[in-house]
This record gives structure tokens, sequence and C-alpha cells, in this order.
């Protein structure tokens, strides 16, 4: 399968999408990097991934399993799946929901202290609270494996999508990835 740069630029957008953020600094890269690796246990190196950005002076073709490594940072198979999916505007069908849903950009929409409740299914509920540089920390959990006192690293929540928590620290345990509202996604609001 061709790989257009329609299709390229697509997956960047939902990357940054996912990342809360527009990557242009080879800082943002690197933080990119880690994230990738702690979401799916896949490593593409910062200038690899400046290279599918464009922001290195090379005329190539990023390698399709570089593409699918980012496809499965932001939830899909594949790279075939996310070129598939109708985003990229170049492949006819449905565009994916997370570019429909209602979405939080921490970043853009939350300041330190505000507290948001998630829940998902079956009757999960966490109450968290914005520490901060996309820094949360739990305050209340109802049957969820996440506790009070845990923290993550979070960009952006889409209603009705999987939440991906990066960076979890759950007691003692060494920093994880997890992942809230696999079926059904996850929901939000915010506390007083």
């Amino acid at each position: 399968m061709e790989v257009t740069k329609e299709e390229i630029d697509a997956l960047c957008q939902a990357v940054e999408q996912a990342m809360g953020k527009r990557l242009q600094t080879p800082k943002d890269f690197d933080l990119m990097s880690e994230r990738v690796y702690a979401r799916t246990g896949e490593m593409v190196s910062r200038n690899t991934l400046r290279r599918v950005w464009g922001k290195l002076n090379e005329e190539r073709t990023p390698h399709h399993s570089t593409l699918s490594i980012l496809a499965r940072f932001i939830g899909y198979s594949d790279f075939d799946a996310f070129a598939n999916s109708g985003t990229t505007g170049s492949v006819a069908g449905p565009p994916s929901s997370p570019f429909l849903g209602r979405r939080l950009s921490v970043l853009d929409g939350l300041t330190r202290g505000d507290r948001l409740r998630l829940t998902w299914q079956p009757g999960r509920i966490c109450d968290v609270e914005y520490n901060g540089s996309q820094h949360f920390s739990v305050i209340y959990a109802e049957k969820t494996r996440l506790q009070v006192g845990d923290t993550f690293l979070c960009g952006i929540i889409i209603e009705g999508e999987p939440l991906y928590l990066d960076q979890l620290q759950h007691g003692s345990n060494p920093p994880t990835t997890y992942i809230c509202g696999r079926i059904g996604g996850v929901r939000f609001e915010r506390l007083p």
C-alpha cells in the first residue's frame, strides 16, 4: 500500500491531538518518543519522529512500521487501519470519532487545582485533580484499580474513547501506562 503525504499529515495531526500540543522542538520530540514507548512498548527515536513531521530536510517516506507504531499510539491496530478509517481525507468512509466527540485539551482547558470526574463501564468512577504540566493525581476512586494518591500524565480526554494514562505511578510500582474505558470509552465532567 502506497503511503500519501496527506495520510502522514493526518497521522501527525492525530498524534498531536493525543499529545495535546503541537510538536516543534527537539524537546517535544524527545517527550513524544518517551510517550510512544510508555504507551506501546515500542521505540521510535527523536530524529525518526522529526523526519515523519518533516522537521529534517530529507525527502523520503517514513517506514510503514514507524507509521504503524504511531497509529498504535493513538489507538489503531496499525497504520493501514488508521488510513482506512477515513480520517485522512484520502480514503472514503466515516471519520474516526475522536475528532468529532467532546474533548478536553488539558493544556488549554484546565488550570492547576481543577477537578474532573471520570467514569467508565462497568460503574467505574475516578475523581482527579489537575496539578499542572499534564500531571494529575487521583483524589477518589470507586470500582477501579486506580487508588487515591496515584499520579499520571494525560494530554487530552476524548469523551467516548479510551483514556490513556501515561507514567501512572501506582504505589511503589514502577511507572506504567494504564488504559481506562477500553470498551465504551470514558465520560468526563468538571467538579466544583
